[in-house]
């Protein structure tokens, strides 16, 4: 534009004096500007070692290591600024129900039993997974149906049926419950497994199972889960970088 108006008069219709005009064509680049510029070239280097499968949060990690502190939002915003973006692949999440099974499997009594009225009268139990930097880490729960209240769990590498004999295990230790008391899960072969089943009968326990395929069943269950993920598990994550 300057070619066509002089300087003073793109100067007085921008609100710019000529003195501020000349200190900004002089001006040094600021100190985060260069650090920008130095990231920028790195998270292009990284970008190609790692055949652009890495995000914002991976980059972070990278740079953490080499001893660069940067939040996530900085390397997010310096890589739109480079048009970076991580390739998403459709990640494997094992199946924690496995349901097609030759196993008996349990009538649905907890939809015909009335509301626990105090602890130790219903107790509803699940098994979840949690991605780890080894590989899946398996997590068996029991929860007091009354108090919501976690009484056994266990963790475990595989989908044994010892992962969550060990939650129930511990959840019978702690409080030694009354004959009877109805224990909900869904139909996995693991609740569902001659070693289970001699457990509960062991302990006085009569079993209750989910029908197949609906998880509204064990709404109570699905729902503490739901949040132990995002509440415990996925803000440990962001945490810990």
């Amino acid at each position: 534009m300057s070619p066509e108006h002089s300087i003073a008069r793109l100067g007085a219709t921008l609100g710019v004096t000529r003195s501020g005009d000349h200190a900004w064509v002089k001006a040094l680049p600021s100190a985060r500007a260069v650090a920008d510029t130095a990231r920028r070239a790195d998270l292009r280097a990284l970008h190609a070692a790692h055949p652009q499968r890495y995000g914002a949060r991976r980059h972070r990690q990278v740079l953490r290591q080499r001893g660069q502190r940067h939040s996530t939002k900085r390397i997010a915003r310096l890589m739109r600024a480079e048009g970076l973006r991580g390739r998403w692949g459709r990640r494997r999440v094992p199946r924690t129900t496995a349901s097609a099974h030759d196993q008996p499997v349990a009538a649905n009594r907890l939809a015909v039993a009335p509301a626990p009225t105090g602890p130790n009268q219903i107790w509803v139990s699940d098994l979840t997974y949690v991605a780890t930097g080894e590989g899946w880490l398996f997590v068996a729960v029991l929860l007091d149906r009354w108090s919501r209240r976690v009484i056994g769990w266990a963790c475990g590498a595989t989908l044994a049926t010892l992962t969550v004999l060990a939650a129930l295990t511990m959840a019978l230790r702690q409080r030694q419950p009354p004959r009877g008391l109805l224990h909900h899960s869904d139909r996995g072969v693991q609740y569902a497994s001659a070693e289970y089943r001699a457990a509960l009968a062991a302990a006085g326990l009569v079993a209750s199972m989910s029908r197949k395929g609906n998880p509204y069943d064990n709404a109570a269950m699905e729902s503490f889960m739901g949040s132990y993920k995002r509440e415990c598990v996925v803000l440990a994550e962001e945490a810990g970088g």
